[in-house]
């Protein structure tokens, strides 16, 4: 089929854009797989910790472990699409411009949602998850060991271990977020007044050492031996790492694809149009 110059370009540039997304769609599909064995390398005691917290009728836990299942998912999907449009335009497929073109107008508005949603919602979100993991602490941490007879005070003292954290909020001094727990109000060593932290907030110790850490830690809370920083940053800190510090390239790279698209569905019609007249006055030749 005979292009003008016009269709030409728009047909030399759908091909080649469309070998860039399935490369961008390989490309998700592999930060996914990634994501699912690092982030999500959490135990699940920790990830019970994160259950307990509900937000929107979500449970934290499964919700970070959503992430990767999307991200794959729009691997694959991008990369299909583009193999659709990479083949429409190859072959200069009318039918099959039309549905890359309509395809991928419907990923850029979703794209574009998703992106409002979440500048929207991220603070709100955040704010609630805090909430929750500050209520949980309250009424689910009873003692400072792992093989007490309340699972989640159970994953609590694990998360501090794993995660290098202490508490919520960070713990600057004897005041602090144990306070109002069962640990220090009904029965426990807080409430005994021999420690002002669980012994497992204590730098470098393990689930078969946190036992025999140091009175200075847990009791007197002396510099550079116990764990600072709260668990709610810790956990931010955790996805941050892998999807929130990139934020910037990652909104950068979103809005030169969603230019791309654009002209990706400007070019898919084009291409498209000029393809559905060359069949037309093809078959309108006498024989």
């Amino acid at each position: 089929m005979t292009l003008n110059c016009g269709g030409k370009i728009g047909r030399l540039f759908l091909m080649s854009i469309n070998i860039v997304f399935m490369v961008i769609g390989l490309g998700l599909l592999v930060v996914g797989a990634l994501m699912k064995s690092n982030v999500l390398g959490l135990k699940d005691d920790i990830k019970a910790v994160l259950n307990g917290i509900v937000v929107n009728d979500w449970k934290l836990g499964n919700l970070v472990g959503s992430l990767t299942i999307i991200f794959i998912f729009i691997g694959v999907f991008l990369f299909l699409v583009a193999f659709l449009g990479f083949f429409g335009a190859f072959f200069q497929n009318r039918c099959v411009l039309v549905t890359y073109a309509v395809l991928v107008l419907l990923l850029l508005l979703m794209k574009i949602a998703v992106i409002i949603l979440w500048y929207i919602m991220k603070n709100g979100i955040e704010n609630e998850i805090k909430s929750h993991l500050l209520e949980s602490l309250k009424t689910k941490f009873v003692d400072d060991s792992t093989d007490g007879g309340n699972d989640i005070s159970n994953a609590w003292n694990i998360m501090f271990m794993s995660l290098d954290c202490c508490g919520v909020n960070p713990v600057n001094s004897t005041t602090n977020d144990f306070d109002q727990t069962t640990w220090c109000t009904t029965k426990g060593d807080c409430q005994e007044t021999n420690a002002d932290i669980p012994k497992t907030c204590c730098i470098g110790v393990t689930e078969s050492t946190y036992k025999s850490a140091p009175t200075k830690c847990y009791y007197s809370l002396q510099r550079e031996t116990y764990n600072k920083k709260g668990c709610y940053q810790a956990i931010k800190d955790l996805l941050n790492d892998q999807i929130t510090d990139n934020a910037p390239r990652v909104l950068a790279v979103a809005i030169t694809i969603s230019l791309l698209e654009v002209f990706a569905i400007i070019s898919a019609f084009v291409v498209g149009r000029q393809s559905g007249k060359n069949e037309k006055l093809h078959t309108s030749k006498p024989i």
